[in-house]
């Protein structure tokens, strides 16, 4: 007998249907009354369409061909005589049920197969969480196919915005009519990856940032993935999504259990933003996040000031002038272990250049701690070159099949740490380090995909994966005042599941503002601005070359975890102090920006782009205003912005940005001629105030007080 069950968030709730097999989502949308679930039930109860099988297979949590559902199924996989091919399960015992979480367990006899799932929607948030645990109980070993879950959703979300990107192009939205059939995002890389993130929005036709039902869904992993957005012939429409495994990546032997990733969804009437905004306030509940009380330090990080050029005078000096322009973390990048002269070599070798710092580290890292600074270093734990005393000891421990001839990528190769003794190996080096010196906060970079990464004879991205989840934990367990940065090639490892032993993430190796604009952009879909690495680069971009100004550059950084990647010993005294200006303006809006909402803005004008963050009490808000090219028209469109109290009255300010050398066209609107202006929050939202001309790659910030 189908049961039914409600949670609820602060905006949303969720009705289950059980009792029957694998549990259903009924609805998922705004909140409804507490006492509504048979009735919600009842009024969505699909009648039968002429030609069909005789009771229609629901969208399950997890979808089960065998009993008739024509999708991608939850479950794929067999025994060595192919049975077990299509189970069917039933609930075995009534659901555990609390305030934010039920757990529901079901069983399939007959393929010897048990399934619990979990599904989570804390009551003061809006994000749904679920998860399956499948355990053979069977006397032969289950070979696992796929493990997924799936979400349906109304037939009005007629809409779908995802992800590309590539390296120094990150989190590029892609949007498109969700029509019959499926769109199916694969990622094979080994890493959550630049190209396949493993997110998707989808909502009532036209959504944008403010206005329309959207819905958006993430996969918590690190490693390969599959996403399914899909309208079947009938019209129902549903997502799933899972890891993706390769044959026997994963075969369950006799009473053998396996857990799914985390799926995470959100849902909001009014927009992505509002969507953006439970993401964010999901992962600021987590006990492991960064903390107010401790802000966000401003960091400095050496690789685009000497990349392998290591010399311990100009290191020191680099600090001093870190110190100076207010910097609060010093993050040694690439370069200072064993032979490490370029990217050819000593991947694996973790232990300190003689040659550069004959007396190890230990006088570099003392002389920043002495200036009030926290150090940071490099590791790429992974990856091990060919080229290393590491590879020439143990080419065993390589995560590739040794029958074939070895396929390097960026000079490197996988190191397989499912291995036990190259997961010893690489701990205990850096354990010794983190040890040994006083090192705050570790680069984790990874910077190559996995290629027919093969671990004990069969595929090993998820041994790896999950390799990589315990040496952190451990790590962390063993050195919990260390933070821990995911970077793989800028943002090719950003993810929920990572999150949970790391601290920041490093958005993209292109630090050009330019650039910057579209990826922080995308970023902040998922992740809130504490925990998105932006740095104020050099002039020219290290990987563009494009030159901007430092206003420009400064404005970008500003709305993330500021940094500096820039050698400042080539910087005049003048911009020093556009530096130091720019440093102690982030650390007064710090709070504000570290805890506010996210809220991005919509405008016809392509030329321009607009975000940033209002206060959780609407009292304060910052926008960054930015002219991303050549606009159609001479004079831009008023700004409206959104998300402010429209009872309220605000002052309008410019923020004076340092080193900003854009034009404001003949004449400045009136507001700025008189330094400000005082409008009711509805005026802003609906009218907007008039922003001055500027030049192309030019942006400026406003600055919203309520009075």
């Amino acid at each position: 007998m189908t049961k039914h069950l409600m949670l609820h968030g602060e905006h949303t709730t969720l009705v289950l249907a059980h009792g029957d097999g694998p549990p259903a989502v009924v609805y998922w949308g705004g909140s409804l009354p507490n006492d509504d679930a048979e009735s919600v039930a009842s009024a969505l109860n699909r009648p039968l369409a002429h030609a069909t099988i005789d009771v229609e297979a629901p969208v399950a949590l997890v979808p089960e061909l065998g009993s008739g559902f024509f999708g991608s199924p939850g479950i794929k996989g067999a025994r060595p005589d192919g049975s077990g091919w299509a189970p069917r399960f039933t609930e075995s015992r009534p659901p555990e049920v609390t305030a934010d979480d039920i757990r529901f367990f079901c069983e399939d006899p007959i393929a010897g197969l048990e399934l619990e799932i979990e599904i989570f929607l804390k009551n003061n948030r809006d994000v749904v969480a679920l998860r399956q645990m499948l355990k053979n109980t069977g006397d032969t070993p289950y070979s696992l196919g796929r493990q997924s879950l799936s979400l349906p959703l109304p037939t009005h979300a007629e809409e779908i915005l995802d992800f590309t990107g590539r390296w120094c192009d990150e989190f590029h939205p892609r949007r498109q009519v969700w029509e019959a059939g499926a769109i199916i995002n694969e990622n094979r890389r080994g890493r959550s990856s630049h190209d396949h993130v493993a997110v998707i929005f989808a909502g009532t036709r036209g959504f944008d940032e403010q206005h329309g039902e959207v819905w958006g869904f993430h996969l918590g992993w690190s490693g390969n993935s599959r996403l399914v957005a899909e309208r079947v012939s009938d019209g129902r429409r549903y997502l799933q999504a899972g890891e993706l495994l390769f044959p026997g990546e994963v075969i369950l032997e006799a009473g053998e259990t396996i857990e799914s990733p985390w799926l995470y969804g959100a849902y909001s009437a009014t927009g992505l933003s509002s969507v953006s905004q439970a993401f964010h306030q999901h992962l600021r509940g987590r006990d492991t996040h960064p903390s107010l009380d401790k802000p966000r330090p401003v960091l400095l990080n050496t690789w685009e000031a000497v990349y392998f050029d290591h010399d311990l005078d100009t290191l020191k000096k680099l600090a001093d002038r870190a110190a100076e322009v207010g910097a609060e973390r010093f993050v040694l990048d690439d370069g200072w272990f064993h032979r490490r002269n370029d990217d050819t070599a000593a991947l694996g070798d973790w232990f300190v250049d003689d040659q550069k710092y004959p007396d190890g580290l230990e006088p570099l890292v003392s002389h920043v701690t002495g200036l009030g600074l926290e150090f940071g270093l490099w590791f790429e734990p992974e990856m091990v070159n060919p080229n290393s005393e590491l590879y020439r000891a143990h080419p065993e421990w390589v995560l590739a099949d040794a029958d074939y001839e070895l396929i390097l990528g960026r000079n490197q190769l996988v190191l397989d740490l499912a291995n036990p003794d190259a997961y010893a190996h690489i701990f205990g080096q850096i354990d010794t380090l983190l040890t040994d010196l006083d090192i705050s906060y570790v680069k984790w970079d990874m910077n190559r995909d996995h290629v027919q990464a093969t671990h004990n004879g069969r595929a090993g991205t998820r041994a790896q994966t999950l390799a990589l989840y315990r040496l952190l934990a451990e790590l962390g367990e063993r050195h919990p005042h260390v933070e821990i940065e995911s970077c793989s090639s800028g943002g090719g490892r950003a993810d929920f599941e990572i999150l949970r032993h790391t601290r920041r993430f490093w958005t993209s190796d292109c630090n050009d503002a330019l650039e910057r604009q579209r990826i922080q952009r995308g970023f902040s879909m998922l992740f809130p601005p504490e925990l998105m690495g932006a740095h104020v680069g050099p002039h020219v971009s290290h990987t563009t070359r494009r030159t901007h100004d430092l206003g420009f550059r400064g404005a970008v950084a500003f709305l993330g975890h500021l940094g500096i990647e820039w050698n400042l010993l080539d910087a005049s005294d003048d911009e020093r102090a556009q530096v130091k200006e720019l440093v102690t303006l982030h650390k007064k809006f710090r709070p504000l920006l570290h805890s506010g909402d996210v809220v991005r803005l919509d405008s016809a004008d392509e030329a321009s782009m607009t975000q940033g963050v209002v206060a959780a009490d609407k009292s304060e808000a910052l926008f960054a205003y930015a002219r991303i090219n050549t606009a159609r028209s001479s004079v831009p469109d008023p700004v409206q912005f959104a998300q402010l109290d429209p009872e309220r009255k605000y002052r309008v300010t410019i923020l004076a940005l340092p080193g900003r050398s854009g034009e404001f066209g003949r004449t400045r609107p009136q507001w700025m001629d008189d330094g400000s202006v005082v409008l009711s929050g509805k005026a802003l939202m609906m009218m907007g105030v008039q922003p001055p001309v500027l030049d192309p790659e030019s942006a400026l910030l406003f600055h919203i007080v309520a009075e």
